[in-house]
Order: structure tokens, then C-alpha cells, then sequence
């Protein structure tokens, strides 16, 4: 292989090795991003649950008297 082919190899697995890199990073970013919605939804269904508890079940007890 002539210096020009070798010296474009040399680039594009050092290009790759940048390209391992930035996709590891995306994926770590994306798996902590899963894990902060993971907790907004339980957050949410406390919301859900608190207003359950704090509308229907007065309402519930009046209509039981």
C-alpha cells in the first residue's frame, strides 16, 4: 500500500476510535436521561395518587353520612 493509502487508513481507524468514543458518551447520556424519567413518572403518580386521597375520598366520606 502506497504512503496515501496508509496514511487514509491511519485517519479513518483514528476516526473511529473518536466515533466509539462520542457514541459511549451518547449512550451513557441517554441511559441517565432514562433513569430522570424513570423518576418523574413516580413523581407523577404520587401527583395522581395525593390528588386521589385529597378529592375523592372527602367527597367518598360526606356521601357516606
Amino acid at each position: 500500500m502506497n504512503d496515501a493509502g496508509q496514511e487514509a487508513l491511519t485517519e479513518i481507524r483514528a476516526h473511529e476510535r473518536e466515533c466509539v468514543l462520542r457514541y459511549k458518551a451518547i449512550e451513557d447520556s441517554l441511559e441517565r436521561g432514562d433513569k430522570r424519567f424513570d423518576r418523574l413518572e413516580r413523581m407523577i403518580w404520587g401527583i395522581y395518587i395525593a390528588l386521589f386521597f385529597t378529592v375523592l375520598v372527602p367527597q367518598a366520606l360526606r356521601f357516606m353520612e
